[in-house]
């Protein structure tokens, strides 16, 4: 059975927009690691394991998107991905989609909610 945890990722506004920021759910080696994505008002959060060969999207900490800000981009192969659905349209994977992490905004704070990782 997997355990599930809130994090908080910190205040909407000092996120960019468009930006990112990262976040990790429990402790130990192998905690589950992700990123959110503000668009707007809106912010979407993923997994970040890229779906072509399951390593990490970024090289740079978080830094996601693409340089117009249009665009989740794998920096080692180049695949593109929708910020909004997490579906990759171009590159590596096309057609496989990152995995959704769910995420809220409460009174101006961002928290996500997903797996602890392994210990």
């Amino acid at each position: 059975m997997t355990t599930l945890s809130e994090v908080e990722v910190g205040r909407l506004e000092e996120i960019e927009d468009p930006g990112c920021r990262e976040f990790s759910i429990g402790d130990g080696d192998w905690p589950f690691r992700g990123f959110v994505v503000r668009k707007g008002d809106d912010v979407f959060a993923y997994q970040n394991v890229c779906v072509h060969v399951g390593h990490p999207l970024n090289w740079s900490a978080n830094r996601f998107l693409t340089k117009d800000g249009s665009a989740i981009i794998c920096a080692s192969h180049g695949a593109t991905f929708h910020i909004e659905s997490g579906e990759c349209f171009a590159g590596p994977g096309s057609g496989r989609s990152l995995l959704k992490v769910e995420v809220v905004v409460r009174d101006g704070l961002v928290f996500v909610t997903g797996p602890r990782g392994r210990s």
